[in-house]
């Protein structure tokens, strides 16, 4: 989607810190984080959020959850000490940028609620 901003950092027209890419994903320190380690784990394919995963979608979903997320976690040295996932799904869930992206929060002890 050519006004993107997660499409165009994919595109690697737009700069980011990336810790992963490969074929379909590409995974990037936030700029705000809200914990010591926050990277955002994006798919390349345009995804506007989990609501709009289609059928097509299921091996990159299982790549993000089973791939991606374990070589991130045993990367940063969080595999045994926890972490939290995040995916806010539209407005009403704090979705600010309209392109599936999973939040990797780590390295802070985490609180629930959430907020």
């Amino acid at each position: 989607m050519a006004d993107c901003i997660f499409c165009k950092i994919a595109a690697g027209e737009i700069p980011a810190q990336k810790v992963y890419e490969d074929d379909t994903v590409i995974a990037f320190k936030d700029l705000s984080p809200k914990a010591p380690i926050h990277v955002l784990i994006v798919p390349k394919k345009h995804i506007q959020s989990v609501a709009h995963f289609q059928a097509e979608d299921k091996e990159l979903a299982a790549h993000i959850f089973v791939d991606v997320v374990p070589k991130l976690a045993a990367d940063f040295g969080v595999d045994e000490a926890g972490f939290r996932l995040t995916i806010n799904t539209g407005k009403d869930g704090g979705q600010t940028v309209p392109h599936l992206h999973v939040h990797f929060l780590a390295k802070r002890k985490m609180t629930w609620p959430p907020g």
